[in-house]
């Protein structure tokens, strides 16, 4: 398993009268809160609180998937998902992981491919 082929799920709110954004980057990368706004045409962006982000998915921290949340929400992948044939998303628990195709993911997810992460 390349550890470049695996990827976290976060919750990030962007402007506050929306509902917040799914953001998937490589475990080993940052998210620019600028780049995701910028993604989803907004203006500002946080991270959502870890309480909200568990309520809202239906996951603990730790082991958010970008499948099967309790609403769809919009969706922004990192670009670098394109380098790789298969990557690993969370399953849904800690220490879960599943093997995606990329593109299945995109068109599943209807999701947005952009730069939002930093090194």
């Amino acid at each position: 398993l390349d550890p470049d082929q695996v990827f976290k799920t976060l919750l990030v709110n962007v402007d506050a009268d929306r509902d917040p954004v799914v953001v998937v980057v490589p475990v080993s990368c940052m998210v620019s809160m600028k780049l995701v706004a910028a993604a989803v045409g907004g203006k500002k962006a946080a991270m959502c609180d870890p309480a909200d982000a568990e309520r809202i998915t239906g996951y603990v921290v730790g082991g958010i998937s970008p499948l099967g949340q309790r609403k769809r929400l919009r969706t922004v992948l990192d670009e670098t998902v394109d380098l790789f044939d298969t990557i690993y998303v969370s399953g849904g628990r800690r220490g879960l992981d599943i093997a995606v195709a990329p593109g299945d993911l995109i068109a599943y997810l209807d999701a947005t491919v952009a730069d939002i992460a930093t090194s």
